[in-house]
């Protein structure tokens, strides 16, 4: 092929080439600034209707979002001559392929779509779903992203939650805080309780009903075992714990109770 024969290749079919490539390159940043500016106005106007869930306005915008993008995706090829009804065809047994290969993807996403259905737990509440404890960040199209106490972000599989035990913590006004107290040998227990019962009443946000329950749980060798259990909304649970903790300390300190001590066991010569 001669320099003249080179010429007129690119003087055709070079410069129309170099249009549809720019045509593409233009579409492809028009198309992705639209859908970008299309999911934002959805999860807005979402987000104003309070019979919204978060969560399902997140995931209402990740599926128009993927839809949106493979009609972007489809206009470019049409821009380049592709048809796209065999595209279509294509697309649709490579989807086959793809589907009957990432069978697990396809088990998230249905447990995604119940889990939107059955509403176990939305955004921002507090949850042990798929053997992961912390706050539900996302419910996404494949998983569900948790932020973890230490604040780690982790991301569960759906079908891994939907197939387990989900606890979901702050579906109830109130969540009961666990704690024991151990009191020494020769103390009241009956007046540990009475005394240590006011002084968590007095703790801030800790709910007056159902009241806190402070009762003999249990005796050992070392003295009698009391539940100290108030209730609390789930956002101050950790503040009612550390604070349960320290008003145990500071109402025996202030009666004067003896510490509790393990007897000796003493062993005789044989």
């Amino acid at each position: 092929m001669d320099i003249e024969s080179i010429r007129v290749f690119m003087m055709t079919r070079g410069i129309d080439f170099g249009t549809k490539v720019l045509g593409a390159i233009v579409l492809w940043i028009i198309g992705r600034w639209a859908i970008g500016l299309v999911i934002s106005l959805m999860r807005k106007l979402l987000a104003r209707n309070s019979k919204v869930d978060p969560t399902l306005a997140h995931y209402l915008g990740s599926i128009l979002g993927a839809v949106l993008n493979l009609l972007l995706v489809l206009a470019i090829l049409q821009v380049f001559g592709v048809q796209t009804t065999s595209f279509a065809a294509l697309l649709a047994g490579f989807g086959l392929a793809i589907g009957t290969a990432w069978g697990g993807l396809l088990a998230h996403f249905a447990a995604g779509v119940f889990m939107q259905v059955l509403r176990p737990f939305k955004v921002g509440d507090f949850v042990t779903a798929g053997g992961v404890t912390g706050t539900v960040q996302e419910l996404g199209l494949f998983g569900t992203t948790i932020i973890t106490p230490d604040n780690v972000q982790t991301i569960v599989g759906n079908n891994t939650i939907f197939s387990g035990v989900i606890s979901n913590f702050s579906a109830q006004p109130v969540r009961r805080v666990e704690l024991t107290a151990k009191v020494a040998n020769g103390v009241d227990p009956v007046d540990a309780a009475n005394r240590l019962r006011d002084a968590v009443t007095k703790i801030p946000n800790v709910a007056q009903t159902p009241a806190p329950d402070v009762e003999v749980l249990s005796f050992t060798p070392e003295g009698p075992m009391l539940c100290v259990r108030p209730y609390t909304h789930n956002d101050n649970y950790w503040q009612v714990y550390f604070d349960t903790n320290r008003a145990i300390v500071e109402t025996f300190r202030e009666a004067g109770y003896p510490t509790p001590e393990t007897p000796v066991v003493r062993r005789t010569a044989p």
